[in-house]
């Protein structure tokens, strides 16, 4: 019996349904090649959904997209809807009761991609990025708030067992790809936290002899990223760095335009999230003007994150096919074409 799995879809709101029509698109070919069946359960929430109901993420819906094996996400955010509303109330809220401690992103620069830097050799590197904790936890406060004595707190939270798991993943994940991590925080300043990262990092790299250990504050490393992204092959960092330096990342390998990510929940024991990194960008909506790409590759990592590794490959070749060729500008659903007769003409080889 084929495999099957079912696959939650929010679309969002802005070009988050035209670059999920192409990743989907993606989705049936590999199904065509493979035969694995994948259910795809869309989801009615984002920015419209809010201005018609005035509801974001119902109890009912989120225990419905907890029977998924995967969630695929365009994007969201609107400019009717109040700056943060969505991302507090949906995406934020989908990481924590989910558990997607693990925001993991790609940092690859594709062959026929300029890069806006000179040193473009080996940019091959995976970020981990805490997804639960830190300054994102939502703890603070304001005090004598709307005068001009005025003082806005964010607490950064840091746990042992939060910080203990990612740790631990980027060590196995840096053991079967080239041995090496990099730990990267600012431990000079930020001495409770970056204190409590540190030692961790040493404690479970006790266990790892064989993954050498390397350690930037994070201005430092923000500049060898454009420097030196050679040094780097498995990084971890926490929720804050993680998210300012992989969209840097984004920038030295092509533009958020090529940027997958996932959000993800190693023990399974809920689905886990994949979604491109680029937001709705209202202003092009409606005008196949959007890259797909990003939200191709993010079908890719779901792929992996599936147990389907020989299909995340065949979408990852006919991307890398695809970029390789491209010398004019094309819309999306063209894009999206492309790549998938890049699948099929792979499946017409055998």
């Amino acid at each position: 019996m084929a495999e099957q799995f079912k696959i939650g879809l929010i679309s969002g709101d802005g070009i988050g349904p035209e670059v999920m029509i192409e990743a989907l698109k993606v989705l049936s070919a590999v199904s065509d090649m493979s035969g694995v069946k994948f259910e795809v359960v869309p989801f009615e929430v984002g920015a419209q959904h809010y201005l018609k109901t005035g509801e974001i993420l119902g109890d009912d819906v989120l225990r419905e997209i907890k029977t998924t094996d995967a969630i695929l996400l365009g994007a969201v955010g609107d400019p009717q809807v109040p700056p943060g509303l969505l991302e507090r109330e949906l995406l934020l809220r989908l990481r924590f009761e989910l558990d997607l401690y693990l925001n993991l992103r790609p940092i690859r620069l594709f062959a026929g991609v300029e890069s806006p830097l000179r040193n473009t050799n080996d940019i091959d590197f995976i970020v981990c990025r805490e997804g639960t904790e830190g300054l994102y936890a939502g703890k603070g406060s304001i005090q004598q708030g709307g005068t001009t004595d005025e003082v806005a707190i964010e607490e950064s939270v840091n746990t042992y067992k939060g910080i203990e798991r990612i740790i631990r993943y980027a060590f196995e994940l840096a053991s079967v790809r080239k041995q090496q991590l990099t730990l990267i925080h600012k431990t000079n300043v930020l001495t409770r936290a970056g204190g409590l990262w540190q030692r961790i990092f040493t404690q479970v790299g006790g266990q790892y002899p064989n993954v050498s250990m390397q350690y930037f504050h994070v201005d430092a490393a923000a500049m060898f990223f454009v420097t030196k992204p050679e040094i780097f092959d498995v990084v971890v960092t926490d929720n804050l760095f993680g998210d300012i330096l992989t969209d840097l990342g984004a920038a030295i390998t092509g533009g958020i335009g090529l940027a997958a990510s996932g959000n993800i929940n190693p023990e399974r024991t809920t689905p886990s999230m994949f979604e491109p990194i680029h937001g709705s960008a209202p202003d092009i909506a409606g005008q196949q003007l959007a890259d797909p790409t990003a939200a191709i590759l993010s079908v890719k990592m779901m792929l992996e994150h599936l147990g389907l590794h020989q299909e995340a490959s065949w979408v990852e070749q006919a991307v890398a096919t695809d970029l390789l060729s491209r010398t004019m500008p094309r819309n999306t659903s063209a894009i999206g074409n492309a790549i998938v007769q890049g699948l099929k003409g792979r499946d017409s080889a055998y």
